[in-house]
């Protein structure tokens, strides 16, 4: 399957630009090229609250979005994680994509700026996101969220984040979360699957750079076989949330997500699986740049909203 044109044309000057690669700049680098890139497009909202939730290393900085047609009552909610690596973005770089999924889906959405690597290993994200997913659940009438709705989403490594927090909240008894939306998830540590090998270099996110925000994020230490980094190394899948596993056809990711999705599959999980064969990595975040990622999002949106609301 060939490329997107745009998605192609987007890649060329990339290529043109012929700037250093991720993996050989500094996070502090990587994560100023990363604000650069962030999605245009402007997407009106109801309402915007910046807030604090206490987490296992200090409070942890949530954004709270109100989609442009709620009313007066309570909404189901999504927990979002934003993708980067581990390393890097934040809320600004996600801000555009977290707003359509608001819209979209009718329900509020709690982006979370969860701590990063390598300042922070492996399992601090994960720390903060689970917490971030009990204080919505604790706090949900406070906030105008009804925690019967409540589910998680994310994109790459905040795929991987909602993954492990639904893995979590099974293990742990709770919190009770209804949805999973794993956006091109990573879901293993291995660099050696016939995507990494097709699309390892210049496909936007690149064998290299993945082994390099793995490397930041596992740290010397931790266990690259855990499933609190390689969900899809969970020997047991059975009871979690229904998942909506979104993989591109041209990422060194697609092999690992549509392994979790069949993974979920075997477990006797609900799964909707749906690739989008012409894109890379990333394409959530290109809405303001490629025209077919508009109607992605918002079928994704509207799917988890199917299932919350």
């Amino acid at each position: 399957m060939t490329l997107d044109p745009q998605v192609k044309a987007l890649l060329d000057g990339m290529a043109e630009a012929d700037g250093p690669p991720m993996s050989e700049m500094t996070p502090a680098e990587a994560r100023a090229m990363y604000v650069a890139l962030k999605d245009p497009i402007d997407v009106p909202i109801g309402k915007v609250e910046d807030k604090l939730a206490p987490g296992p290393g200090g409070d942890i900085p949530v954004r709270l979005y109100t989609p442009v047609a709620a009313g007066g009552g309570a909404l189901a909610a999504i927990v979002f994680f934003h993708g980067g690596g581990w390393v890097i973005g934040d809320l600004d770089t996600h801000d555009a994509l977290c707003r359509t999924l608001a819209n979209e889906s009718g329900c509020k959405v709690v982006a979370v700026d969860y701590r990063l690597a390598p300042e922070h290993h492996c399992p601090a994200a994960v720390d903060d996101c689970y917490a971030a997913v009990e204080w919505v659940e604790k706090n949900g009438p406070s906030l105008g969220i009804d925690v019967n709705g409540l589910g998680v989403a994310g994109d790459s490594a905040g795929g991987n984040l909602a993954a492990v927090v639904c893995q979590l909240a099974k293990k742990r008894k709770g919190p009770a979360i209804h949805h999973q939306l794993l956006i091109y998830p990573v879901t293993d540590t291995k660099t050696d699957t016939a995507t990494y090998q097709s699309f390892g270099e210049g496909f936007f996110l690149e064998k290299a750079t993945m082994e390099w925000f793995i490397d930041h994020y596992a740290g010397p230490e931790f266990d690259r076989a855990d499933p609190a980094i390689a969900p899809l190394r969970e020997t047991n899948l059975s009871g979690l949330p229904p998942a909506y596993v979104i993989t591109a056809g041209h990422d060194v990711l697609k092999a690992e997500g549509a392994a979790y999705a069949d993974a979920l599959k075997a477990a006797g999980v609900e799964v909707t699986y749906i690739d989008y064969p012409e894109m890379i990595h990333g394409f959530f975040n290109l809405m303001g740049m490629v025209e077919a990622s508009r109607p992605a999002v918002a079928t994704a949106a509207a799917a988890a909203g199917k299932v919350l609301t």
